[in-house]
């Protein structure tokens, strides 16, 4: 065999074992991208087109800050005052106003356990599930 032919046939195997590894590699949920934190916070606004009922937290009109909170999910409590809030940034910055609130309890997604964000939500919301509550992002 030539020398040019056995660089080729290892070049080729080494792309091909590249390509393997790349390929292998799981993709993360996304449910489980960004930065989040999940809280029960009071519900507020009019109940009206132009101020529409609420979390706390949740930005209104729609922020197009990329640097802010860029989405948020919440399914009201049991007693319907105040909402169960998934909030979601790019940055962990855009959510410390809410980590710093001493009248909640707020817990970052991935950091705090399922089992433990459970037991703190499901007084308020018994039907509560980390593993199924939550908001899909891009």
């Amino acid at each position: 065999m030539s020398h040019r032919l056995v660089t080729g046939v290892f070049v080729v195997v080494c792309l091909l074992c590249a390509q393997r590894q790349l390929s292998a590699q799981r993709r993360v949920d996304p449910r489980n991208t960004y930065h989040r934190v999940i809280c029960v916070v009071p519900l507020e606004g009019a109940g009206t087109a132009a101020d529409p009922t609420r979390p706390k937290y949740a930005p209104w009109p729609a922020s197009q800050d990329p640097y802010g909170i860029i989405g948020f999910y919440f399914e009201p409590t049991d007693d319907g005052k105040s909402a169960v809030v998934e909030f979601i940034a790019q940055n962990r910055a855009a959510l410390q106003t809410i980590l710093n609130d001493k009248t909640i309890q707020a817990f970052e997604k991935g950091v705090a356990s399922q089992a433990a964000v459970d037991a703190a939500i499901q007084p308020f919301r018994k039907d509560f599930r980390l593993e199924t509550f939550g908001m899909v992002m891009p």
